[in-house]
């Protein structure tokens, strides 16, 4: 079983309407036969509930041989709360201000005790005042903070399509992170 993930997160920390935006994206995906339309036991999450990979999946990405046919966990988890997205083994936790390019990462991670409560969606470059939405910063690893997430687990090695992912990201209405967890 793969534990790998691909993880697709609009560049925005407060996306309006989550939930509603997140069942949208699913119903598209399962119109397509990417991810059933129905819930089952296939996801890592809580309650083990996900999507389960469909055959249309092989159609958008780049390695359909890598992806998770047959294996008990291969299902698409929506999470429509705040959440950080960053690979989980070995992420450096670097990050730069696009304004003045300097390294801030420091600062910024420390900023998510403010960010994940909700109490801000900015950070604010200590270097050169710089303020900006968490997403708008530069990281050396790509990471993402949201309210809404879309994992799909066991999908990491097959590597999403350019096509969906331009698809995904105007069906959205923002640019995307693409956030790759091995574990």
């Amino acid at each position: 079983m793969s534990a790998d993930q691909l993880i697709l997160v609009p560049r925005i920390s407060t996306l309006p309407d989550p939930a509603t935006r997140g069942r949208a994206l699913l119903n598209w995906l399962a119109k397509q036969e990417i991810v059933a339309a129905l819930p089952s036991t296939c996801g890592l999450g809580g309650n083990g509930m996900a999507y389960a990979i469909g055959p249309g999946a092989r159609g958008v990405v780049r390695h359909p041989e890598r992806l998770p046919y047959g294996e008990a966990v291969n299902g698409l988890e929506i999470i429509d709360k705040r959440c950080i997205y960053t690979p989980t083994a070995d992420f450096l936790e670097e990050a730069g201000c696009p304004e003045c390019r300097r390294e801030i990462g420091e600062a910024l991670f420390d900023s998510l005790e403010e960010w994940f409560p909700a109490r801000t969606d900015n950070f604010i470059c200590p270097e050169c005042g710089h303020e900006d939405d968490i997403n708008g910063f530069l990281f050396l690893q790509p990471c993402a903070f949201s309210n809404l997430g879309f994992i799909f687990n066991g999908w990491a090695d097959a590597v999403f399509t350019e096509a969906l992912l331009t698809a995904f990201a105007d069906r959205l209405g923002f640019a995307l992170a693409v956030v790759r967890v091995q574990r």
